[in-house]
């Protein structure tokens, strides 16, 4: 090991050990959670056992579980297992809490229990940034992402998975049916605990087909057609890939252009952001404090309702329209490939070449509005016979 740098020595005893201060810059974001923590007074933001008991064992401050809490959002660490293991060897973390390790158990029942609080953190975080003059360009991008739950595509119903379901299983009921017929009419000897097995999963088949019928009448009270047996909040969504989905929440975030904060956040069922831009964008302008706001978003979000909501609202919301034109699969140009020039009122084809403008035309429908569909396509028909009529005879000289 000559000529590279070494290390100490790990049984080494120091007469003056080293603070646990000094593994921790001054610029580090983990004193940032300890300031905003310790200011926060956590029993008016609806935390529980912010007041300890006069009796019973000693339990963890709820600020020490909210700094762990914070900690593992700022770097992505989401699981209660892990963030235990965390406090045990991360020494950022170990600084947080003065080394106090709490098991998974007691972060994720604090996660459980101070939803309310920890919404009201959040919006404290947000009023903060607003006084700290964070939100002056009152621009923000809106977008959801899907989080999935803990209730799985099997435990998710609706009417069109019940039926699917309850015919695999009378197909499959049939099959045990008929090898019991045929092990009635061979009767050997070691066909007997065959039978018997066969049985048994015929009586737990029909089982399953009456706990599907209980689910089918579930079904009927709920508005949206679907129930998760889990987690009864959660819906089936569809996602990117093709064919695939998943059982979650749709969750719509908007966050500052500037400094890429959280502004509002909401938690939806819905697996469209079609309906979604209206109410994310006026939290957004609330949380901000702002009469009127800029919003941008993806083509997902466009909806004239939507828009012309945010538009009463004093909100102005830029995105793209959604391409509905099938030019694009027959193997035609759209509109989208033709450039407008403004200068000289021209259009520019994917050629190179100029469409100039020729002329106006205004199209009246002169037939009554009740009969109007039904005389359009008799006289559509006459124009057309006429035309190849016109046609033929140029053709003929005639």
């Amino acid at each position: 090991m000559k000529r590279f740098i070494e290390g100490e020595d790990r049984k080494q005893v120091t007469l003056l050990p080293e603070c646990l201060d000094d593994f921790v810059a001054e610029d580090n974001p983990v004193r940032i959670i300890e300031a905003f923590v310790e200011e926060l007074d956590l029993a008016s933001l609806g935390f529980d056992g912010a007041m300890p008991s006069t009796t019973g064992r000693p339990s963890y401050h709820p600020a020490v579980l909210l700094k762990i809490y914070i900690y593992g959002y700022l770097n992505r660490v989401q699981s209660s297992r892990r963030l235990e293991r965390e406090c045990q060897r991360n020494v950022e973390l170990m600084w947080l809490t003065g080394r106090l390790a709490p098991d998974f158990k007691t972060i994720a029942d604090f996660r459980r229990d101070n939803g309310a609080g920890i919404r009201n953190v959040c919006r404290r975080f947000v009023m903060l940034c607003r006084e700290l003059k964070l939100f002056s360009q009152a621009l923000v991008a809106i977008d959801g992402s899907k989080f999935k739950a803990v209730n799985t595509r099997d435990r998710n119903f609706t009417e069109g998975k019940v039926d699917k379901r309850q015919k695999q299983i009378e197909e499959s009921i049939q099959r045990y049916l008929n090898a019991l017929e045929t092990a009635d009419r061979t009767q050997p000897a070691e066909l007997e605990a065959k039978t018997t097995r066969l049985q048994d999963k015929i009586a737990r088949l029909r089982e399953q087909m009456r706990k599907l019928e209980q689910i089918k009448e579930q079904l009927k009270t709920e508005p949206d057609g679907q129930l998760s047996m889990t987690d009864p909040d959660a819906r089936s969504m569809a996602t990117s890939g093709k064919g695939s989905g998943m059982v979650g929440y749709n969750v719509q975030v908007a966050v500052d252009a500037k400094h890429h904060l959280i502004v509002a956040h909401e938690v939806t069922n819905s697996g469209s952001d079609r309906a979604q831009l209206s109410p994310i964008a006026k939290a957004a302008r609330d949380a901000m404090g702002r009469t009127r706001l800029r919003a941008v978003a993806d083509r997902g979000y466009y909806s004239g309702p939507q828009i012309k909501e945010c538009a009463d609202a004093g909100i102005a919301v830029m995105l793209p329209k959604p391409t509905t034109s099938s030019a694009k699969c027959h193997g035609r140009f759209d509109r989208a490939d033709f450039i407008y020039i403004a200068r000289d009122d021209e259009y520019q084809c994917p050629a190179g070449e100029r469409a100039i403008y020729r002329s106006t035309r205004e199209e009246t429908r002169y037939a009554a509005a009740p009969l109007l569909e039904q005389c359009l396509s008799s006289v559509l028909h006459e124009i057309t016979v006429h035309s190849r009529h016109r046609a033929t005879n140029h053709a003929m000289g005639t």
